[in-house]
């Protein structure tokens, strides 16, 4: 019997689906407004579906799992869409999301870590490593991103030259990766 689809509503979600509902639920809910946030509660929004949905076509590409994939992509930023703050985000989001994968009981160790090493790594884009689910999280996080207005100062304003050149080296190679132009990296 096919599954019927239920946008995201129902006792029949898969692992990924619950987790992005309860990742949306979280910013949806909570109670640090705007002004106390580093970026808005909007851009989280946006920004956790949008690093899901380039996750899941990098990982069609790269023949990875869509599914481990698509939870690496929605809780990269789990400490940041819980308190508002970006200081170390990565690495105390990863202590997070452990906590979520582990209490829902539907996780093996060796998935869990996966997904955790990724998150606690995402946010070292000038370092390049040999392992698929966090190179995929570094270019879905610095791809999306590049789709929006204004991205291109927002990274030159807050990064250094050495990390703003990877993150143009990276979503150039995405776009190269997925068969788009390459003769400009960022949203005009």
């Amino acid at each position: 019997m096919l599954k019927d689809y239920h946008h995201f509503k129902g006792n029949k979600l898969s692992r990924s689906e619950k987790i992005q509902r309860l990742v949306t639920q979280l910013i949806l809910k909570s109670k640090i407004p705007d002004h106390k946030r580093e970026d808005s509660i909007v851009w989280e929004l946006k920004h956790h579906a949008g690093c899901v949905e380039v996750g899941r076509i990098l990982a069609i590409k790269r023949n990875l799992d869509i599914e481990i994939a698509e939870i690496v992509c929605v809780l990269h930023d789990i400490y940041t869409i819980k308190t508002g703050k970006y200081a170390n985000h990565a690495k105390k989001g990863a202590i997070i999301a452990k906590t979520i994968l582990m209490e829902t009981k539907e996780f093996k160790n060796k998935e869990i870590s996966i997904i955790c090493e990724a998150i606690a790594e995402h946010s070292n884009k000038q370092i390049y490593s040999d392992k698929p689910y966090v190179e995929l999280v570094k270019d879905a996080d610095v791809f999306e991103c590049s789709l929006y207005q204004e991205a291109k100062g927002f990274y030159k304003l807050h990064k250094s030259g050495k990390v703003y050149r990877e993150y143009v080296n990276r979503i150039r190679n995405v776009r190269r990766e997925l068969g788009l132009s390459t003769n400009f990296i960022f949203r005009k």
